[in-house]
């Protein structure tokens, strides 16, 4: 402070012509001390700077520079402030104190803890730290800036396992408590908000017995102690300082002591004898050793002369410049390139104030100016505790925070870090691990948002982020991968001609029409032997080719289905089934009128000849025609993705379109096929071996049989297997048909030759 009196004392441009005095107070860090002066300087009783011609004779104080702590500055705000005495604090950082309605001529040249929580909480979210200690001065300061803290870092989601407070006077027990705590926590990280003399004495209770590795992080008041150092333990400490700054000059001025100045100050006097261990003026007269005048200041290393580390210091140097300048505001003017400021010009502290709140300027590359509430601009550096190569701890610099740069842009790492045991990766401090994408977080009961089990998202649900707190659905058409991190299409199912079910279905499908091609060759072979001709041989060539048709329809059930093959498969499967049926139903009424005409006075073969056979045959297939003429035109059948029927594939089928079409077309060829079998059972038990009607009255039992069972199988049957019953209804009947009407007969053409004659036919007995 001396020194930046003298500097602008000596400067033509800065109140040029005044000089400006001071007195210096130690308040010993007591807050009655620094109340007592504060009410000293308050009510005028300093005693006069100088008493020359040359100077005003003012003894009013125009500002006061500090105090340090916040508390010593909280009290002495409270007093001046109704006397609008300006106070500029080099390190009072308690956020409480930028409130303008409490303490309304209090100004600083360092930020406002409010910024530096802001700064710390952003840097342990920058880490990825979650679960953290919080310790603090039981102080204004640490209880405002851990309030200050904490409020930030929970709106970072950062969770706090525990916060204690202390001071450096409380019992022991106090102090050991909380050093247990420390050692308990599972929390690695420890924020300390605490002034260096507080801190001091808890690590050296944590020294007696070392906890677990932990990573201490600071505030300014304590990360850049150079005395804090000797613990060896907090080495990868990190924190934020104030800027490091050069203050050209300093160091020769501090050098530059005479003995006439190192006696006329008790301060320097009592550094002098500590320092060389010998004592000045008087008081060595009775001491061993003396002061004999060779003493070199420049030869010795300390905190004094060292001023590689000018953080504080610099502080001070911007506080007592910027009274200067509300100073030269308030007393000079500037005319014609020209300043001129009138010494014997009486100002007030409150015009003085007043300028304080519009000062801006520029001292060595440093900006000094202050906001509404006092504060200036919030810069800091980013402070690393790293070892050396002969094992000594050093601060280095690892970074810059700068609260007016845009928001995402104020934090910036420059150099790479060492952390607690020098490690070089970040230490991990959760309360859980972090749940992997395909889980979500359930917090756990009683305990902070950070401590949560991982549990594996439900079925048919995704999360695809760490750390999410909710799965949500897959789209409609998706399906979560295994790890169910992400959706996947659903696979879509179809009976393929690639699979062997269908392979299979379509092998017999073809074998069927086949056999039924070599049935019609043997009988159009033979078409002139009795067999044949007994057994209606127009009829019998008519049901082959419709149960030819009746085997290849079910090909059309096969493959993806499309627009034309939904409506295709099943009117193409309920006309050649009823023209089937038709034909057998036209075959038994053969029988039954042929049997009936034999009676005497009976002649009703002429009422069923072979016009009134095709004229049945027409007529009822035409009605199944209407049918499926009438679902078509309505309600056809179409193409639809199944997405309920499975949750993890989607079946690609055949909607009915209308479940009334589709049922009348079954029921129509059901109701053929129980009027077929009835009339067959009649007939069974006619005469001779020209009777088929036991053969028809087996097959339409196999056919009924068939579709009674094909209902509720189908009915019950999911997805593709839904149309495998179905195909293997249609084979099944067709080859129930087929195997009962044809195959004997073909038997006895290509096997048993000497029975395809007439008189055979014509016998009672039964073949």
């Amino acid at each position: 402070m001396i020194f930046a009196i003298e500097e602008i004392n000596n400067s033509t441009e800065l109140l040029p012509g005044i000089k400006l005095g001071h007195q210096i107070y130690d308040s010993c860090a007591s807050v009655p001390v620094a109340v007592h002066v504060t009410f000293q300087l308050s009510s005028g009783l300093d005693p006069v700077f100088y008493t020359g011609d040359n100077c005003s004779q003012s003894g009013t104080v125009m500002a006061i520079v500090g105090e340090s702590g916040s508390t010593p500055s909280i009290s002495m705000s409270r007093i001046i402030g109704p006397f609008n005495v300006p106070q500029v604090s080099y390190f009072a950082t308690c956020a409480c104190l930028s409130d303008k309605q409490q303490y309304p001529s209090f100004f600083r040249t360092i930020p406002s803890d409010q910024f530096q929580a802001d700064a710390l909480a952003k840097l342990v979210k920058h880490f990825g730290w979650t679960w953290i200690g919080a310790i603090r001065s039981d102080s204004d300061y640490g209880n405002n800036g851990m309030a200050s803290f904490l409020d930030a870092a929970h709106k970072e989601g950062i969770c706090v396992e525990y916060s204690e407070s202390f001071y450096r006077t409380h019992p022991r027990s106090r102090i050991q408590r909380v050093a247990d705590i420390i050692r308990r926590s599972t929390a690695v990280v420890v924020v300390a908000f605490t002034s260096p003399g507080d801190l001091r004495i808890l690590l050296e209770e944590l020294s007696l017995k070392p906890s677990p590795p932990r990573q201490w992080i600071g505030t300014e008041s304590w990360v850049t102690d150079s005395d804090m150092l000797r613990f060896s333990f907090c080495a990868g400490a990190i924190g934020f300082g104030i800027e490091k700054s050069v203050i050209p000059g300093l160091r020769d001025f501090l050098l530059d002591l005479s003995p006439s100045k190192v006696a006329a100050s008790p301060v320097l006097t009592e550094f002098w004898e500590d320092e060389f261990n010998c004592r000045l003026g008087q008081r060595s007269a009775t001491e061993i050793n003396a002061c004999d005048g060779t003493e070199d200041i420049e030869t010795i290393q300390s905190p004094y002369t060292d001023t590689s580390q000018l953080r504080i210091t610099n502080m001070v140097y911007k506080a007592v410049y910027a009274i200067a300048h509300a100073i030269h505001n308030a007393m000079c003017q500037e005319t014609h390139s020209i300043t001129q400021c009138d010494k014997f010009t009486s100002i007030k502290s409150k015009q003085v104030l007043t300028q304080l709140k519009k000062v801006k300027f520029s001292q060595n590359g440093y900006d000094v100016s202050f906001d509404a509430n006092g504060d200036p601009v919030a810069t800091y550096e980013l402070i690393n505790w790293q070892k050396s190569e002969s094992g000594s701890i050093e601060l280095v610099t690892v970074g810059h925070y700068d609260a007016s740069l845009p928001v995402g842009q104020e934090f910036h790492i420059d150099r790479y870090l060492t952390w607690m045991e020098g490690g070089t990766q970040v230490p991990l401090s959760v309360c859980s691990d972090s749940c992997p994408a395909g889980t979500r977080k359930v917090l756990q009961k009683g305990k902070p948002i950070c401590c949560y089990d991982c549990i594996l998202c439900p079925e048919g649900e995704i999360s695809n982020a760490t750390d999410s707190p909710e799965c949500f659905p897959c789209s409609k058409e998706f399906w979560p991968h295994a790890k169910r991190d992400t959706c996947l299409p659903k696979p879509v199912e179809f009976l393929s001609f690639n699979e062997g079910l269908g392979i299979t279905l379509a092998a017999f499908s073809v074998g069927g029409a086949c056999l039924t091609i070599m049935t019609v060759a043997v009988f159009h072979r033979h078409r002139t032997s009795p067999i044949v001709r007994a057994n209606n041989s127009e009829l019998s060539f008519l049901l082959l080719f419709s149960l030819t048709l009746c085997f290849l329809c079910s090909l059309t059930f096969i493959g993806a289905p499309s627009e034309w093959s939904c409506m295709l498969r099943h009117t193409a499967f309920g006309i050649t089934f009823v023209l089937c049926m038709s034909c057998v139903l036209g075959k038994t009424i053969v029988v039954l009128m042929a049997f009936t005409a034999t009676l005497p006075g009976r002649n009703v073969m002429k009422w069923f000849g072979p016009p009134q056979q095709r004229m049945t045959v027409v007529s009822f297939t035409s009605i199944q025609v209407v049918i499926c003429t009438l679902w078509l035109v309505l309600s056809p059948p179409f193409p639809m993705k199944n997405l309920t029927t499975y949750k993890e594939r989607i079946i690609l089928e055949c909607a009915l379109g209308s479940a009334i079409g589709f049922w009348a077309v079954l029921g129509y060829i059901g109701l053929l096929a129980v009027f077929c079998f009835v009339l067959a059972v009649l007939a069974r038990k006619l005469p001779d071996n020209f009777n088929e009607a036991k053969l028809i009255t087996f097959s339409m039992l196999i056919f009924c049989a068939v579709w009674v069972t094909f209902i509720p199988a189908y009915v019950s049957s999911p997805g593709k297997f839904t149309v495998a019953v179905e195909i293997f209804a249609i084979l099944a009947s067709s080859f129930g048909l087929i195997l009962c009407i044809f195959a004997p007969k073909c038997f006895i053409i290509l096997f048993k030759p000497e029975k395809n004659t007439k008189k055979h036919l014509m016998n009672k007995s039964q073949f």
